[in-house]
């Protein structure tokens, strides 16, 4: 078996590329979701409920991405055909979703058109995304694998940035960002739209520039034989999983809990704590809806410089650790901040966590599974690892949020504990080089 080459700098941007376009998608959901529906009527202990769709989604739609790429050989590649339909779905359902309020439709079925086209979005931004991963997991030798992800946490955290930042802009240049009740302001529509237009050129700037290997270099430089690829399915593939596979899971439990409900209950938390109201048909509501994304641009750009700082540590486990301890902290600062301008603080310690959250498991991950085939497969099924504590969290946000005295502000706390605990586990993973 040969070993994989190095590749320059400007191949392993263009593997990761597209994913600029992806994390626009991405960032518009996360930062307008729970907008979204509380501007058509829905209720803060419910709102959780809404947030069950896209991780569910991710855990269908990734291993089965995962597995039939594993198996796929065409002409224009192994994963990027997935990537392009993924991508050309997405635009349809961006430009349908932030008018659940516009086609006259009463609270109920609003709410239910938004649902809908809320799942069929994350199910095409996660078929989207998940072909990025595996070229890298495909494609880059382990000693360039750490370089490759935080390549890719850059370019994700650089268009959230993008995503994060269009209402606010859109707002300042002159479109509304109040509407009537039930109805989606102009300035999240628009965001919606553009976005969908940068998507698809990304996408399409990746599958022009990307040639993956076609499956006699592919065994080349893989040491598992294609008889055997084929032969395991989902449960045997978990049994047989190693060991760090479970304990990197163990920490994203706890990780992606907190940032459920930091998505979930961001908007209302900052318009509670700063501008002291959380009625969402206020004008003071929908600017504190706006300078929470011009927050999440400030954790992102947190993200992409701690990205940078990441592969400087000679220890990658104390890392981790590190960045998620920061990264609780600026959950718990959270509720306390009443200025809107010192509330960035919180946010870029944030940003500090959420940039180890998006590089280093998948380092432990793919370095643990060299030898063990099924690399696609094993990606999407690791997606479990992020999807199901979404999941459980999105179930219990109704009654943690009852029992934390229903305000959201203190579910911040909620999400920074959580991130503690994950900074603990990350000691029980043994790193295989």
């Amino acid at each position: 078996m040969k070993q994989k080459p190095d590749q320059s700098f400007w191949n392993l941007w263009n593997l990761s590329f597209g994913f600029f376009g992806v994390q626009i998608a991405y960032a518009l959901q996360s930062a307008n979701i729970s907008r979204i529906f509380r501007t058509l009527g829905a209720d803060p202990h419910s709102l959780s409920f809404f947030w069950i769709l896209p991780p569910l989604m991710g855990i269908l739609v990734q291993p089965i991405v995962g597995t039939l790429s594993d198996k796929t050989w065409t002409r224009y590649g192994r994963r990027i055909p997935y990537l392009f339909i993924g991508a050309a779905v997405a635009v349809a359902v961006m430009c349908l979703l932030p008018n659940a309020g516009s086609f006259g439709m009463a609270v109920g079925a609003a709410l239910i058109f938004g649902l809908i086209a809320l799942m069929l979005l994350d199910t095409s931004i996660n078929m989207a995304m998940q072909p990025f991963k595996m070229l890298v997991g495909d494609m880059v030798n382990e000693k360039q694998k750490a370089t490759a992800y935080s390549i890719q946490s850059f370019l994700c955290n650089a268009g959230s940035v993008v995503g994060f930042l269009f209402p606010f802009i859109f707002t300042w240049i002159g479109l509304q960002n109040v509407a009537p009740e039930g109805v989606v302001p102009d300035s999240v529509i628009w965001s919606f739209y553009v976005g969908a237009a940068i998507l698809i050129l990304c996408v399409i700037y990746t599958t022009l520039k990307v040639k993956e290997w076609n499956p006699q270099e592919y065994a080349e430089y893989n040491p598992v034989e294609e008889k055997k690829e084929e032969s395991a399915n989902w449960i045997t593939l978990l049994k047989n999983a190693p060991a760090t596979f479970w304990k990197v899971g163990l920490v994203q439990f706890f990780c992606w809990a907190g940032m459920l409900y930091m998505w979930t209950y961001v908007v209302d938390a900052v318009s509670e704590t700063v501008w002291d109201t959380i009625d969402p048909t206020t004008d003071a509501y929908q600017e504190a809806a706006n300078w929470t994304g011009v927050l999440y641009a400030i954790q992102a750009m947190g993200s992409v410089a701690w990205a940078m700082v990441l592969p400087r540590f000679s220890n990658t486990k104390m890392a981790y650790s590190v960045s998620l301890i920061i990264g609780g902290v600026g959950f718990c600062l959270i509720p306390f901040i009443h200025d809107q301008y010192l509330q960035i603080i919180p946010f870029l310690l944030i940003g500090c966590g959420w940039a180890a959250m998006l590089a280093m498991p998948f380092t432990f991950v793919t370095n643990a599974l060299q030898g063990y085939g099924h690399m696609g497969a094993y990606l999407g099924l690791f997606n479990g690892t992020i999807c199901v504590p979404q999941i459980v969290a999105a179930i219990c946000g109704g009654t943690i949020l009852s029992l934390v005295g229903h305000h959201q502000s203190t579910m911040m706390i909620v999400s920074g504990v959580s991130f503690l605990i994950g900074s603990l586990c990350v000691f029980v993973i043994k790193d295989k080089r």
